[in-house]
């Protein structure tokens, strides 16, 4: 499984949920599992983005599905980033 970073940017609209139904967040994360997708580990943050959310997916064309599903409800913008191990990385500039 590759991993994957997803930096989250609530809208307005997605913040009104937030609001009303926290709970909503983890309810994207059941989401997240149906597609195969398993989630590692997930913060709020201050600052660009709203919400991190380290992942673990069988490919880009999974991730890219997920974030167009998310994206289209015009709730989230969501910034998707590979992530490679720094040991396999490692490894692999050694080669």
């Amino acid at each position: 499984m590759a991993r994957y970073i997803l930096l989250s940017k609530l809208t307005d609209e997605g913040w009104k949920t937030v609001k009303s139904r926290p709970e909503r967040i983890k309810e994207v994360n059941k989401e997240l599992e149906a597609f195969g997708i398993k989630v590692l580990s997930q913060y709020a943050t201050l600052g660009e983005y709203d919400f991190i959310n380290i992942v673990e997916a069988a490919d880009n064309k999974t991730i890219a599905k997920i974030s167009i599903e998310l994206g289209s409800r015009g709730t989230i913008q969501i910034t998707t980033m590979p992530a490679i191990p720094i040991d396999e990385f490692i490894d692999f500039i050694k080669k």
